[in-house]
């Protein structure tokens, strides 16, 4: 299902920007810490398991000797997803030296659910309650569509056919993290892609559900009696997005994982999970999708000039203008040619380069001819009493979207001027 490598990435993402202290609480659920793990990539796991039963700091140059010259590159990728996700902290010893190790709160966690294992707060239900439950091809089905319905909603409201009942609390969070809003422009798509935390929230609460999603058993029956009074409001919020779908009995309902919940830390490495692709980016910058749906059409709108759309094809050119429309947007160039490359059609996904050489540079070329000093007005904080609250603050302005810089030595930062009242209030609270 091309969905859920998309979804698990972002999910992922969405986990590793939450504020340190609020991430930090989210581990002290085993099974949550057996999550993320399974979402790094291997070297990462590998890493992980190395170090849960090392209570020092290790010198990153001692960690860079447990790979070979040619897996550099790979070894990079896997430190910086272990620190952005705070499964490893970095620090400088009194060498100056970079060291790592391993959250201790996440370290206690695996290793207490390593050794003495662990049990989810609920069991299937019998068949014998459960009656026509679907199968795993039309729950795969139902995910794709409610999936693919929701984005395209999102994206193109007026190709929905039958609009979901997405709650209003759900909608407004996607709407204002998602989409921009300008003075007589339609909504359009933003960099910020799935990140759809409320204020009104909690952020742990949250994604710790969405986590337990995952070890439950796909097509299985869980009643819907055994969830929290939380869980109970979002669970639908979850079945409009294609995660679970909720049946309805004579003496209760019930709720079925679907791939898109289960597979939500999967590692995106993982062999079996590769989509088949649709896209054709030619020389000349001509587009061809190999794809019936809206949705694929709809997001090549978003970077590209759609010419025209036959049953199966979609044929587009990627244009000067085009893609300055999505740099408006947010949408960055990178973004566009991870998409092209990663949904390269079959035919040429196996070629070195997939999407063209002089069509990527181009796409970076043009990003780059937009890139200009932007003034913004913001607050300068320093001079804080103690580590702990300058941490604090910066948690308190990063949970804004505000925090746009700080130096942890010197205990500094600048934030958005919008967030300056939270992080004022913040500091008070604190004397």
């Amino acid at each position: 299902m091309p969905e859920v490598r998309i979804i698990a990435k972002n999910f992922m993402d969405m986990v590793a920007s939450m504020p340190a202290m609020k991430l930090d609480k989210l581990y002290e659920n085993g099974f949550i810490c057996e999550a993320i793990l399974r979402s790094v990539p291997p070297l990462a796991k590998k890493y992980v398991i190395q170090m849960l039963h090392i209570d020092v700091p290790v010198a990153a140059k001692l960690l860079e000797e447990w790979v070979l010259p040619a897996g550099v590159s790979k070894h990079r990728v896997a430190i910086d997803r272990l620190v952005q996700l705070r499964v490893f902290l970095e620090a400088v010893d009194r060498k100056n030296e970079k060291t790592y190790k391993v959250n201790p709160t996440f370290q206690r966690s695996l290793q207490k659910l390593l050794v003495q294992g662990g049990t989810l707060p609920r069991e299937s239900m019998p068949s014998n309650i459960t009656v026509r439950l679907p199968t795993l091809e039309n729950l795969e089905a139902y995910a794709l569509e409610q999936w693919e319905c929701f984005l395209l909603q999102l994206i193109s409201p007026s190709q929905v056919e039958k609009p979901l009942n997405i709650s209003s609390s759900l909608m407004k969070v996607f709407q204002r993290r998602i989409l921009s809003h300008r003075d007589k422009e339609a909504p359009k798509l933003t960099e910020s892609g799935f990140q759809f935390l409320d204020r009104g929230v909690d952020a742990a609460d949250l994604i710790s559900f969405m986590l337990e999603l995952s070890f439950h058993v796909i097509g299985e029956a869980y009643s819907v009696d055994t969830l929290t009074s939380f869980q109970r409001t979002i669970i639908n919020d979850l079945a409009d997005l294609g995660l679970v779908k909720i049946q309805q009995g004579r003496k209760g309902s019930w709720f079925i994982p679907t791939k898109l919940a289960t597979n939500l830390s999967m590692s995106l490495a993982d062999s079996s999970s590769r989509k088949q692709g649709f896209v054709v980016v030619e020389t000349n910058f001509r587009v061809y999708a190999y794809s019936t749906s809206k949705l694929h059409c709809e997001i090549l709108r978003l970077f590209s000039r759609v010419e025209y759309q036959l049953p199966n094809l979609i044929v587009g050119a990627i244009t000067k203008e085009s893609l300055y429309s999505a740099y408006e947007n947010g949408i960055t160039a990178e973004q566009i040619v991870t998409f092209l490359q990663q949904n390269a059609h079959p035919r040429v996904a196996e070629r070195v380069p997939s999407v063209p050489e002089n069509v990527t540079e181009q796409i970076r070329l043009w990003e780059a001819d937009l890139n200009r000093v932007e003034m913004t007005d913001t607050y300068y904080y320093d001079e804080f009493p103690s580590r702990d609250v300058f941490e604090g603050a910066c948690d308190c302005a990063r949970e804004w979207n505000g925090l746009l810089w700080e130096d942890s030595k010197k205990m500094h930062m600048v934030v958005k001027t919008e967030v300056h009242p939270y992080v004022r209030d913040y500091l008070r609270r604190q004397k």
